[in-house]
């Protein structure tokens, strides 16, 4: 199983609006498929582990990461094809939420006599596709908040200089970061103060920049900024008010979606992300649209690149004021995982439940 989710890890940020699915076939203790979901969501894991496995499916055990689909899409259902070929037995990580799923992939299997076994994992397997579950959970897409700053938090100094606080090797890891989400997300101070492109550039992953988001009430961003320029081949969602001229943004491939006046931008963001498929929500800067989305408990994980300098007092902070007058109102993660990246630190934290 746990090879399984390596291989639908290799999915993300490549897959929405469909789960990445890893899946693997044993026979007589000896892998005979593997699949993972491929770029676009077609084809399903299982399908490209069960071509692989060929006749050798038969008696096997399928292990799979997400509980089969069982409704026709663009495809017939997953669980129909590990039946049609003759499978065993299967083992599932995680039950897919999803309202034309939900337990009726596993019921399909039961009813044609294959055992099930449900679960082994089932914490990974959720941490996988925290993003889709998420989306069929809440009708938005999971959002996970990068952070890169001194040890006392700083994102710039008192000069409003920021690049690079972090090393490369930490900048790196970022740019995966990206690769691995399906949208990244901007306010328009990031796009006036640094314009940035906001694709990834690792070596062989060129081809993996993320949708990139910016949100933009007052349609500041000037039409020579990168992200405008290269929109026609990466591609961009600007969000701004509606009544703004538009037409020059949308002339050079901009897709632009309204938010109402008044309206709570990062819910309101979220929830049409949400409707567009989307799973997983880097947030990349700055502090303001950092702030906003933590004040309106809109972050479900945070990547924190801490590097081993210090800013001072006046230098620019991560996060701006929330306001919060007790103790019981801060707003608490959980440490899942810290590692070296250099000199620098990487800490990954989800928010605590």
């Amino acid at each position: 199983m746990r090879s399984a989710l390596r291989l639908a890890t290799r999915g993300l940020g490549q897959v929405w609006p469909n789960p990445a699915v890893g899946c693997v076939i044993v026979k007589d203790d000896v892998v005979v498929g593997r699949g993972a979901t491929a770029p676009g969501g077609r084809p399903h894991a299982e399908a490209v582990a069960l071509a692989q496995a060929g006749g050798r499916s038969k008696g096997a055990t399928a292990y799979v990461t997400l509980e089969p689909c069982a409704h026709h899409g663009r495809t017939p259902p997953c669980a129909q094809a590990l039946i049609d070929a003759g499978i065993g037995r299967v083992v599932v990580a995680t039950m897919d939420p999803d309202a034309r799923v939900d337990g009726r992939g596993v019921a399909m299997l039961r009813s044609a006599g294959i055992p099930v076994a449900v679960g082994l994992c089932d914490a990974e397997g959720a941490a996988v596709n925290a993003g889709f579950l998420t989306l069929a959970r809440d009708r938005r897409p999971m959002v996970t908040l990068k952070l890169a700053t001194t040890l006392d938090g700083k994102i710039a100094t008192a000069g409003g200089d920021s690049k690079w606080i972090t090393g490369d090797l930490a900048r790196q890891r970022g740019h995966l970061l990206r690769a691995q989400h399906d949208a990244i997300l901007v306010g328009s101070g990031t796009v006036l103060a640094d314009d940035p492109a906001l694709t990834c550039r690792i070596p062989g992953l060129s081809g993996r920049s993320p949708v990139r988001v910016v949100l933009d009430r007052r349609l500041r961003i000037p039409m020579s900024a990168q992200l405008i320029q290269s929109a026609g081949v990466t591609p961009v969602i600007l969000f701004t008010d509606a009544g703004k001229d538009t037409g020059p943004v949308r002339a050079a491939g901009v897709e632009v979606a309204t938010l109402a006046d008044g309206g709570e931008t990062p819910a309101k963001a979220l929830e049409e992300l949400g409707r567009r498929g989307f799973t997983r929500v880097l947030i990349e800067g700055g502090a303001a649209v950092a702030t906003s989305f933590l004040a309106a408990s809109l972050v479900d994980a945070v990547s924190w690149f801490r590097a081993p300098v210090v800013a001072g007092g006046d230098g620019v902070d991560a996060i701006a004021g929330l306001n919060l007058r007790k103790i019981s109102d801060l707003k608490h993660f959980r440490r899942v995982r810290s590692e070296a990246i250099g000199d620098d630190l990487l800490e990954s934290y989800v928010v605590r439940a």
